[in-house]
């Protein structure tokens, strides 16, 4: 069994691979829905987004939430992600200032922002009370964490479709594009460990979170979690 560290190398090591077909494979394999999604989560946020606002997108991955909340409001947008191949796919479509660092151990004061935003990363800390604390800690008061990630529909049809999408579609065809058989195995699988959508919320309650909320994108299939500091 892997420790917290080794497999915090793993998963780095993983991204790392697949990031020049990253956003290629992201766009087949959802059938270009989580373009969709993005956009939904930055109009969501826009409104509580000042010009003055400093927001952390923490595992920007390639930038694609960065992109969709650059151009839904102004602000001071900073991304970040411990996987360096994913941030130099993030500087082709963002100019804003850019960190390779840990979820588990940003490198920032206390209370440095005035909203967290992560997209389909949250799922890949490996320890997720610890992570939740941690982006608790660089929020200001009132500041506010939005995590939008995959996770089980509450429909129990719906469930079984996306398992064997899951199985038929995305572990074949990722590993056809990508070249990367254990990242396509590693995917579906972490979207079955994540925590349901009540769970999650009642973890980030836990943390400290005040005021959290989620709702469901298409049938359940992603969930938008809130809370505010």
């Amino acid at each position: 069994m892997r420790t917290e560290e080794e497999s915090s190398a793993w998963i780095r090591g993983m991204f790392g691979r697949v990031a020049p077909r990253y956003d290629l494979l992201n766009r087949v394999l959802s059938l270009q829905i989580d373009r969709l999604w993005r956009w939904r989560t930055a109009r969501i946020l826009a409104p509580s987004i000042r010009p003055t606002s400093v927001v952390l997108d923490l595992a920007c991955g390639t930038g694609d939430l960065l992109q969709s909340l650059e151009a839904a409001a102004p602000a001071r947008y900073i991304g970040a992600d411990f996987c360096h191949p994913m941030l130099i796919r993030t500087r082709l479509k963002s100019k804003a200032p850019l960190v390779e660092a840990d979820g588990l151990s940003l490198p920032a004061a206390d209370a440095s922002f005035d909203l967290i935003t992560i997209a389909f990363g949250f799922r890949n800390f490996v320890n997720y009370p610890h992570g939740l604390t941690e982006m608790l800690r660089v929020l200001k008061p009132g500041g506010q964490l939005a995590i939008l990630e995959f996770t089980q529909p509450p429909s129990v049809l719906v469930r079984g479709f996306m398992h064997l999408w899951n199985g038929w579609v995305i572990n074949p065809i990722g590993r056809l594009l990508s070249g990367q058989g254990d990242a396509y195995e590693y995917l579906p699988e972490s979207v079955q460990r994540f925590p349901e959508g009540p769970k999650l919320a009642a973890m980030m309650t836990a943390a400290g979170f005040t005021q959290v909320s989620y709702r469901y994108f298409d049938l359940g299939i992603v969930a938008l979690h809130l809370g505010r500091k």
